[in-house]
């Protein structure tokens, strides 16, 4: 048996161990249809009776030696390492990774685990000063129950940034996987571990729709919720979070934009934006969704880019060796192609691509753009780089803040002319002389604007700030003297 043999997890989930439902849902492989296996589905029934256990669990949990929880989070670590290559095939078949990204994901993993092994560790709080014959301290607590809903994308690390750090601060966690991906992004996490010894009971892995996604959100018992995935979605979240007086962590879309300054190396920099743009066919948050090249390079910059987008092979990645997989779907498929082609009836140029190939889309270079166009100002989630030029840095400047989101930008040339305009810049990342992919397990991730709630995801502070309450505490050597 693998470990990850459909013989432990088929028609089921995960909840106090691997329970039927009578509801199941197939695991479908986007490059072919073929059906990959089923898993079960939850209902908010189920969601009720899995965040009460996770509450019964949480206090025990929270009260384990901080030795004893990093020693779980390391444990995971390391399953992750010895099983890679099982769940990389996952991630290509089910995710429609290339197998470069599958790897990337797969790292990323391993590192959360052991970044996130250290937060036992780390200070629980400060001492402070008070006026009164005392001990004063500012203490984090666990939070108690986290419902975390991740995305289809990089299900595997975008569920695990959330569930890794609130299992070692001492939560209870209940997982909603998107049912694209309940593998790769559910059965995966459940699975490391409850083989590297997290009680049960502790960890919940509950697969299902837009109704299972509410019932966790509104569970009492739940009083964090990290949500990954789209704007419109994270609105609604949030507002209902806020109604119900939960904490809402909110990590959502972006249109991002790579900005190319005078003199930048222009082989460079093409290389730069098809990496940010066609990475995973463009279905990442950070995907480079805007190029900005200075007047003076912006034709030979498009002619390098058009030529890269024309050389990227679409297909399917687990039985050939191509640099675009499928998107994630037909639906999405088709949305792409609808912004592509609305473009172009707007005016739009296609330098490269613009075509449906299978079940992927041909690496798209769009010029002659204007800022009205829906390849420019939407979120495409697709391998389509749109193109337009600028002359001054000030120009540069407004072009990229002219968006609802604010996640990640990435500037490439001089970098004194980088860091004055990085400081112009409304965004939740910057990178000089990076594309705008880019994520570390020790970082802080997160985007202001449309793009979400700031940064809530990577290092300790942050992670800190997201799955933990602070409590005050006081202690006087005896009991005070009060006038009544």
């Amino acid at each position: 048996m693998t470990f990850l043999d459909s013989a432990v997890w088929g028609g089921k989930f995960c909840s106090d161990g691997w329970r039927h439902s009578p509801a199941r849902q197939p695991v479908t492989e986007p490059a072919t249809g073929d059906r990959l296996g089923t898993v079960g589905v939850a209902t908010a029934e189920d969601v009720d009776r899995a965040a009460a256990r996770a509450a019964e669990t949480q206090r025990a949990w929270a009260a384990t030696s901080p030795q004893r929880r990093a020693a779980v989070l390391r444990r995971a670590g390391e399953l992750f390492t010895e099983h890679a290559a099982e769940i990389e095939d996952w991630l290509v078949r089910e995710a429609g990774s290339v197998r470069s990204k599958a790897g990337f994901e797969t790292g990323l993993a391993i590192g959360e685990c052991f970044e996130c092994a250290a937060l036992p560790a780390h200070p629980q709080g400060e001492v402070l000063t008070s006026e009164d014959a005392r001990w004063s301290l500012a203490r984090r607590r666990p939070a108690g129950v986290v419902g975390v809903i991740a995305p289809f994308n990089f299900p595997l690390v975008l569920g695990l940034r959330s569930v890794a750090p609130a299992l070692a601060l001492g939560n209870a966690v209940l997982l909603k996987p998107d049912p694209r991906t309940a593998v790769s992004g559910g059965v995966v996490i459940a699975r490391i571990f409850e083989e590297a010894g997290l009680p049960a009971g502790v960890l919940h892995l509950l697969p299902g729709d837009g109704a299972v996604g509410r019932a966790v959100v509104e569970a009492p018992e739940v009083r964090v919720v990290s949500f990954t995935g789209s704007t419109p979605v994270g609105r609604a979240i949030g507002e209902r979070a806020g109604r119900l007086l939960k904490r809402a962590h909110l990590e959502l879309g972006g249109n991002n934009a790579l900005v190319v300054l005078p003199g930048a190396d222009v082989a460079r920099a093409a290389s730069a934006g098809a990496f940010g743009s066609y990475l995973h066919q463009g279905q990442i948050c950070m995907t480079t969704g805007r190029h900005i090249v200075h007047e003076s390079l912006v034709d030979e910059y498009t002619a390098a880019l058009a030529a890269k987008a024309d050389a990227l092979r679409v297909g399917d990645p687990a039985r050939e060796d191509v640099a675009l997989g499928p998107l994630i779907d037909r639906g999405q498929l088709e949305r792409v192609h609808c912004i592509v082609t609305d473009s172009v009836a707007a005016g739009a140029k296609l330098a490269a691509g613009g075509e449906i190939d299978g079940a992927g889309y041909r690496a798209t270079v769009l010029t002659g753009l204007t800022t009205d166009m829906p390849a420019w100002r939407e979120e495409i989630f697709g391998p389509v780089a749109p193109v337009v030029s600028f002359s001054t840095t000030e120009e540069a400047a407004r072009i990229v803040n002219d968006s609802e989101y604010g996640l990640s930008v990435g500037i490439l040339g001089d970098v004194g002319t980088a860091m004055r305009l990085a400081d112009r810049i409304d965004s939740g990342k910057v990178h000089i002389n990076e594309q705008t992919v880019s994520d570390e397990p020790n970082a802080p991730f997160g985007g202001v604007k449309a793009s979400g709630t700031g940064s809530r995801f990577g290092g300790p502070a942050a992670n800190a700030e997201a799955f933990t309450e602070t409590q005050w505490l006081t202690v006087r050597p005896d009991i005070a003297d009060y006038p009544f």
